[in-house]
């Protein structure tokens, strides 16, 4: 083979072709054969070959290294990108776009930046899975759940802004969630604390038994707000005001209890105000009690103290008690017109508060009841003695009229004259009412008394009997001022006809007879009150008469007729004729 012996002006004199000629120098120096010569040559020849092909694998060894590289260079942006959410990879440069390197070189800086990218997105989920793992454990009670601050594993297969978005919604969910379970337990926690003020105990030591977070030295975020505390909470309200509801019953009942007692015993309005903060609350509803210590344990043993305390006076002071109930109930009876044996009555509670043979709590209770039957009684007769005051009320004023009527002077212009004249008015009104007034009390009379399964009595005279016998007397006067008519015609006539045949004379003052006296009415006041059939004349019961102006004490006397509304003269006339009827029983 031959070699050209040419310096290269880079490496120097010491080149392969200035090499080979000092071989060939030497080999001809020596006398080596040609086939020495051959064979050494072939031998360099492989040698040479040998480290090319060295370099060559080594060659193509880093190529392959680039391009796995590059590969994975892509792939890894392709993960990247997929897990981020991005699916698009054509800015991904092409194999066939520049070398290796270049391709190497294009994919590293965008590598980086979504490395980066997903450092910063894996952050993000990370901070958001931490506050919901926070959240959830609050919401449930897990305290360690919500104390661990170990970071939740991110799953970064998927990292996507949707995914993010998910989460973030789901953080804002959890976070309303709490708001609300804040807010809930601040308000049952502020109605615990009112709760407390009004019955009067431990706000403190009540709420931490709850859940020592409730405490107010606790921050309000860090305040638990599980369902257990919320369970727990609205147990505490419910009982708290099924507490607050009995302790208002029982003060209730303790205040109307010292309201009966003070009332019955006639206490002093100064020891009374004492207990103002008890019997304040006597007729509240439970919302409307909110004074701090209104219904404390306290006070209702002070109210339970003074109950027991006058509930012993009570017992010493029975008689007095006892005859004052009695004398309630004899009032109700006589504002009612009806009659009962006071003094019986009276007597039969002597002996039973002496006998001890009953409670006094129960003669008075059976006394309570006596006084509500008798007010429903008395209740039952109120229409018809309405009624019965204003019939008696114009049978006086029909007396009066009737002596009005009778007086000669009064037309004159005397003092007061005007007066009567407009008494005389309206009482001719009145009179002109009393047939139908009548009639309606019969009506109404019958009517209670069929209700009722009993007579009705007017202070012991049954009413209808007052009423048939007014209606004969009545009947009676007219018949009486008819035949007085009759009468006086008659004398005139005789007059007339003296007169004719004797002549006129002076006419002397009218003289019929002897001046007739006038006979008694049967209540003084011409009214319908005293009847001849009255079964107790002496009025032994001790009971008092009302009048329409209020109270008066009357004996009832015996009376042989009641005079009711007769003309003086007619009532003379009439006492006369029966003054040898003795009187009714």
């Amino acid at each position: 083979m031959g070699i050209t012996d040419v310096q290269n002006p880079l490496i120097g004199d010491t080149t392969c072709g200035s090499l080979l000629q000092q071989l060939q120098n030497i080999w001809d120096e020596v006398g080596e054969s040609d086939e020495e010569r051959d064979k050494m040559l072939l031998q360099l020849e492989q040698e040479c070959l040998d480290v090319y092909r060295r370099k060559v694998e080594q060659a193509a060894k880093s190529r392959a290294k680039l391009l796995q590289a590059l590969a994975d260079g892509r792939s890894e942006l392709s993960k990247i990108l997929l897990a981020l959410g991005d699916k698009t990879v054509a800015e991904i440069p092409n194999r066939a776009t520049g070398t290796i390197k270049e391709q190497l070189a294009a994919v590293a800086p965008m590598l980086e930046q979504l490395w980066k990218q997903k450092e910063e997105r894996t952050k993000e989920f990370s901070d958001v899975q931490s506050q919901i793992q926070k959240l959830c454990g609050e919401i449930s009670g897990n305290l360690k759940l919500s104390e661990d601050t170990s970071k939740p594993v991110v799953d970064e297969t998927d990292l996507s802004l949707k995914r993010l978005e998910g989460f973030h919604s789901h953080l804002k969910e959890l976070q309303k969630e709490k708001s609300e379970r804040l807010q809930k337990v601040l308000d049952l926690v502020s109605i615990v604390r009112d709760l407390c003020i009004v019955l009067g105990m431990d706000f403190l030591s009540n709420i931490t038994e709850v859940h020592p977070s409730l405490n107010d030295s606790v921050g309000v975020q860090s305040k638990s707000i599980s369902d257990d505390t919320l369970s727990k909470l609205s147990n505490a309200v419910l009982m708290l005001r099924k507490d607050k509801k009995r302790r208002l019953q029982k003060l209730q009942e303790l205040a109307s209890q010292l309201t009966d007692l003070w009332n019955l015993m006639d206490t002093p309005k100064e020891e009374q105000n004492l207990f103002d903060h008890v019997t304040c609350n006597i007729s509240a509803s439970v919302d409307e009690v909110t004074a701090p210590g209104a219904l404390a344990l306290d006070l209702i043993e002070q109210a339970e103290t003074e109950v027991e305390r006058l509930d012993q006076l009570k017992a010493s002071r029975m008689k007095e008690i006892a005859f004052k109930k009695q004398s309630e109930l004899e009032d109700i009876y006589t504002h009612a017109h009806i009659e009962i044996d006071a003094d019986a009555a009276r007597a039969k509670i002597m002996a039973l508060i002496e006998s001890g043979t009953v409670e006094p709590s129960d003669l008075l209770a059976d006394m309570d009841n006596q006084i509500v039957k008798a007010k429903e009684e008395a209740l039952s007769r109120k229409d018809i003695l309405d009624k019965v005051e204003k019939w008696i009320s114009s049978c006086e004023e029909e007396s009066w009229l009737e002596d009005y009527n009778r007086d000669d002077n009064r037309y004159s212009a005397s003092r007061g004259a005007h007066i009567n004249l407009k008494r005389a008015e309206k009482a001719r009104i009145l009179v002109n009412k009393i047939p139908a007034l009548v009639d309606t009390l019969v009506a109404k009379t019958k009517a209670w008394e069929q209700g009722h399964g009993t007579s009705f009595t007017y202070d012991g005279v049954p009413l209808l009997a007052m009423l048939d016998e007014y209606a004969i007397l009545r009947h009676d006067r007219e018949e009486e001022k008819k035949r007085m008519r009759d009468q006086k015609r008659h004398n005139e006539q005789l007059t007339t006809e003296q007169e004719s045949l004797f002549g006129s004379k002076p006419t002397p003052s009218r003289s019929l007879g002897p001046k007739k006296v006038v006979g008694p009415r049967g209540n003084g006041n011409a009214t319908p009150r005293r009847l001849s059939m009255n079964p107790h004349p002496s009025g032994g019961n001790g009971m008092k008469s009302t009048a329409k102006e209020g109270k008066r004490d009357i004996t009832r006397p015996v009376a042989p007729v009641n005079y009711v509304a007769l003309p003086k003269d007619d009532a003379a006339s009439h006492v006369s004729n029966t003054e040898s009827i003795p009187a009714s029983p």
